[in-house]
């Protein structure tokens, strides 16, 4: 009975999103190029909270918000410019004084092309009356975010990153009260923008161990911009994924789901000042005790029963992993043929099978439900950041009606579609779904992708058939073809008397 339940809630939440064949959704909408956020909302009171703890940036913005309209209103705006909103992702909004509402959707609007303003349109779950107020938590990450200073440095040196910000929340809305706190890896920030203070306090920012903060501020208003500049220790790698292709592959005669993940990955942080040493990086990994901005593991937690790992790269098997698996576990730890530093880059695929019946269900009414990871990837102290992810999930040849759901914010996800995917002894092909998102993280990981879809029984018995049909037509052409008399008849010789 509570199976029945579960799948018939999957089922429910599989009917609000349906990836139709040739369908591409977009998380952008189109404005008129004269549009302009109207007035009708006041930031009563704001926090700003910047994390730069991880090798992407991390905002949250919690933010009381009142209607001074005489109309009821349902759309926030937050401005970006273009470049940080071709850099903006995993946009996620919640009450936070009422987890139940929702749900909060926000979008990607574009009303000129050629302006460097852009806005985010954030659309309450129900219109705000006049006067009244409502707690937001709005949370984003932000890629490619800082810049190394210097640019170069010698492979045994910290690194230290640059990030700009404003003081001021940038926002379309008078605010009343704001401030804004930044928290940093470590205490060791030599260098930060300082502003006059207000009231008892002289100068901002004021550093309590690893966090500035700038603020409390009087009323501003719309569109204020105060720039601050901090330089903090990182000395750690700055990984940027430019590219992951994850592909899920379902067998249901196998019974098994497999996994591989192609990436192309990139280390932003600071150059080396002069050519790779591997003497003093072994000297340094024994005397600073592997503390360095160099990227030389990573670790991938799989989901339990994954077996048959490999990890290759473009010259092909490397050896230099090690996977572990028990009842409660499975990890992957690989390390690549060579430190990866500042500027460099490193290609590599990593793959493996897990069995079906973790994943797989089938329902009442006879359809399945593939429950998987959205993303995985490498769990680092340091943070992972991903430009463009690309899943595909291709499920057995002859599934029909898919469905999706899955738990990654929209405003992330660029574009749904359902193809046909070719390989060895199909008919007509695979049915595979493909999302593509962009600019996501590893705070992401495990998050889930639920598909339904239906498999006739005519389909399940469609590749057996082939090829038990054409076992039994190569026998009977090779029967056919071993009775085709090919040697010329002997003519008898009539002797002449």
């Amino acid at each position: 009975m509570k199976t029945s339940a579960v799948f018939s809630a999957v089922l429910s939440l599989l009917s609000l999103a349906s990836a139709a064949s040739s369908d591409k959704g977009s998380s952008k909408s189109t404005l008129p190029s004269t549009f302009k956020p109207p007035q009708v909302f006041k930031n009563a009171n704001l926090v700003h909270v910047i994390s730069v703890e991880k090798n992407y940036v991390k905002e949250n913005i919690n933010v009381v918000v009142e209607n001074i309209d005489k109309k009821a209103q349902n759309e926030y705006y937050l401005p970006f410019t273009a470049d940080q909103i071709s850099r903006l992702g995993g946009v996620e909004v919640k009450d936070r004084k009422d987890t139940s509402a929702g749900p909060f959707v926000a979008e990607n609007v574009e009303f000129d092309p050629e302006s460097d303003t852009q806005y985010l349109r954030i659309r309450l779950p129900k219109p705000l009356a006049p006067g009244a107020q409502q707690t937001l938590g709005i949370s984003y990450y932000i890629l490619k975010a800082y810049s190394p200073l210097p640019a170069a440095i010698k492979q045994e040196e910290a690194q230290f990153l640059t990030y700009t910000f404003s003081a001021y929340v940038p926002s379309v809305y008078t605010t009343s009260k704001q401030k804004t706190e930044v928290k940093f890896p470590s205490g060791n920030i030599p260098d930060y923008t300082k502003i006059p203070g207000s009231g008892d306090i002289k100068e901002f920012p004021q550093k309590q161990g690893t966090k500035l903060t700038y603020g409390p501020f009087d009323e501003k208003p719309a569109g204020a911009y105060e720039p601050i500049r901090v330089r903090f220790e990182f000395n750690r790698p700055v990984t940027h994924v430019g590219r992951l292709e994850r592909d899920i592959e379902v067998s249901h005669w196998g019974g098994n789901v497999a996994f591989e993940e192609r990436y192309t990955l990139y280390h932003r942080g600071a150059n080396l000042s002069s050519l790779f040493n591997r003497v003093k990086w072994q000297q340094s990994q024994y005397y600073q005790q592997g503390n360095t901005h160099a990227l030389k593991e990573l670790k991938f937690p799989l989901r339990v029963g994954s077996i048959d790992p490999y990890y290759t790269d473009v010259i092909g098997n490397v050896s230099t992993s090690r996977f572990r698996s028990n009842k409660r576990e499975a990890s992957l730890e690989i390390k690549p043929r060579y430190p990866v530093f500042g500027g460099w880059k490193y290609p590599f695929t990593i793959g493996w099978n897990s069995d079906a019946k973790n994943f797989l269900r089938k329902t009442a009414t006879g359809g399945f439900v593939l429950n998987v990871p959205f993303l995985e990837g490498p769990k680092q102290n340091e943070g992972v950041e991903y430009e463009q992810v690309e899943v595909r999930v291709i499920l057995p040849e002859g599934a029909e009606n898919v469905k999706y759901v899955t738990s990654i914010p929209t405003q992330s996800i660029s574009s749904t579609e359902v193809e046909i995917h070719k390989t060895f002894l199909d008919t007509i092909g695979r049915t595979a779904l493909v999302i593509k998102t962009r600019n996501l993280v590893d705070d992401f990981r495990d998050r889930e992708l639920v598909i339904s879809y239906d498999y006739p029984l005519s389909a399940s018995l469609r590749k057996p058939f082939i090829v038990f049909s054409s076992t039994i037509a190569f026998f009977v052409a090779v029967w056919l073809i071993g009775n085709i008399e090919l040697k010329f008849a002997s003519v008898p010789v009539v002797s002449k008397k």
